[in-house]
């Protein structure tokens, strides 16, 4: 299985905020009232498609339900997941508006149906039970090695994680990792603004798992399958630098997109070694960033 693609479906938002469900375990999330963040989140994110389709990749755009109040709809990663196969996965969220993202129309976009044939896995009745699993939020998935990254959280249920590798047979690789909120060291809501898995690379803030058996073990994983080991630091990592994705575009030339925020905050060494494996693609968020607390890679439902 091919560990990138060049095909993204992306939601566009017509209720962008703060959302106040989730603010309670995502540390990266700032409340406000500015007036004008829908329209700022909106000019963001069609710079954003833009800038993917001028790189040649094929990003598919869905326009989200105005009636739905989803301030987090323009992060479908965590809702929906494809695989080989045809196959989809649907998740269980912690937020209950983010309940409502869930939109299996989607499937049914032209540009989606063509030569299709959906097997869809939900999980998302496991939400009864308090459980959660937020996608490739919550998951980094190593395809070519059949290997899945969760770091446990509220949202990132550890029983969950396990029935998901069994099912599509990833070796579950589980740990907590944590950022510094004030005096606390709290966990960590998402893997991927730590962690990211590309064809032969991973790029990581391994001081954000402070068990050293853990940390160990996450590392040891990730040499034994012979990819170069990008590390950064977690000040780097609080301006989105692990929220990065390697994609491909459809001439099939490698490209690794991240936000500006996060472009900035990387080192001229640690940019070199991230250009080593595709063009580097960066796209100003700061105010997706500031108030959706994710960054350039939530925003990427990959399809294969």
């Amino acid at each position: 299985m091919d560990q990138i693609t060049d095909t993204v479906l992306m939601i566009r938002p017509n209720s962008f905020r703060s959302n106040e469900e989730t603010a309670v375990n995502n540390y990266f999330q700032h409340q406000g009232d500015d007036q004008s963040i829908q329209e700022k989140a909106l000019k963001e994110f069609d710079e954003y498609v833009h800038e993917l389709r001028q790189h040649d990749v094929n990003v598919i755009v869905y326009q989200a339900d105005k009636d739905r109040d989803t301030p987090d709809e323009l992060y479908p990663n965590n809702w929906i997941s494809f695989h080989d196969d045809d196959k989809v996965v649907i998740y269980p969220m912690f937020a209950e508006n983010r309940r409502r993202e869930r939109d299996l129309t989607i499937l049914n976009q032209q540009e989606l149906v063509i030569e299709r044939n959906w097997k869809i896995t939900d999980y998302s009745s496991i939400e009864e039970h308090g459980m959660y699993l937020e996608g490739t939020g919550s998951m980094i998935l190593d395809r070519q090695h059949r290997k899945a990254y969760c770091c446990l959280s509220p949202r990132s249920n550890e029983d969950v994680f396990e029935q998901f590798c069994k099912d599509f047979d990833f070796k579950p690789i589980a740990f907590k990792a944590f950022q510094q909120v004030g005096d606390n060291r709290e966990l960590i809501y998402h893997a991927n603004v730590m962690l990211s898995i590309g064809e032969s690379f991973a790029l990581i803030c391994a001081d954000s798992i402070d068990d050293a058996g853990e940390k160990e073990k996450v590392l040891q994983s990730l040499r034994s399958d012979e990819k170069e080991i990008i590390t950064i630091r977690e000040d780097q990592m609080e301006q989105f630098a692990g929220n990065i994705l390697q994609l491909k575009n459809m001439k099939g030339e490698r490209l690794i997109v991240m936000s500006a925020a996060a472009e900035k905050s990387l080192d001229e060494a640690q940019l070199n070694q991230i250009s080593a494996h595709g063009k580097i693609v960066s796209v100003q968020l700061p105010t997706i960033e500031k108030y959706g607390g994710g960054s350039a890679r939530c925003m990427l439902a990959e399809i294969f």
